[in-house]
């Protein structure tokens, strides 16, 4: 591999119903052996199911999914780092497309975790719960934070 050049970001087209991309990057994630039709399906149905159970503050059921989105980005997070022979767990900022990527990781994995009869009631369930700022995924995001303020001490090992 070599080590002159690093390879260009792919461009992701908007998704056909919405035309975000935090929406085509999310059905992407969502994904299984290249069924993607599976994976709109999936995730149209949780928002119509978001819409069916009642907006409350926002306006459109994409509001609460951007919310949803935003609310479980981390800040911090933390990395290891050798130091002397010893481990440091060294708090660092997320960059942001690394912020996005780990909320969009999180929600998606929180709600194959939730106990509810079709994936489409569970991820339509855990958006409304990271909306409204509770659930595995914001408990996932205050744990991360948690840690990095714990480690605070380390920070002048950051490279």
């Amino acid at each position: 591999m070599t080590r002159r050049k690093s390879p260009d970001k792919r461009k992701i087209l908007p998704d056909p119903k919405f035309k975000q991309v935090l929406v085509a990057k999310f059905i992407n994630c969502i994904m299984q052996d290249g069924k993607k039709s599976c994976a709109e399906r999936l995730f149209y149905g949780a928002l119509d199911l978001l819409e069916k159970r009642g907006l409350e503050n926002f306006r459109s059921p994409l509001e609460v999914f951007e919310a949803a989105v935003e609310n479980s980005m981390p800040v911090v997070e933390v990395k290891s780092r050798r130091v002397g022979g010893s481990n440091y767990q060294v708090p660092i900022e997320v960059r942001s497309e690394r912020r996005r990527a780990l909320a969009i990781r999180w929600l998606i994995d929180f709600a194959r975790k939730r106990s509810g009869r079709s994936f489409m009631e569970k991820l339509s369930a855990e958006i409304h719960d990271a909306a409204h700022r509770r659930g595995g995924t914001i408990r996932k995001r205050e744990e991360t934070h948690k840690m990095a303020d714990a480690n605070k001490a380390f920070a002048h090992y950051r490279w």
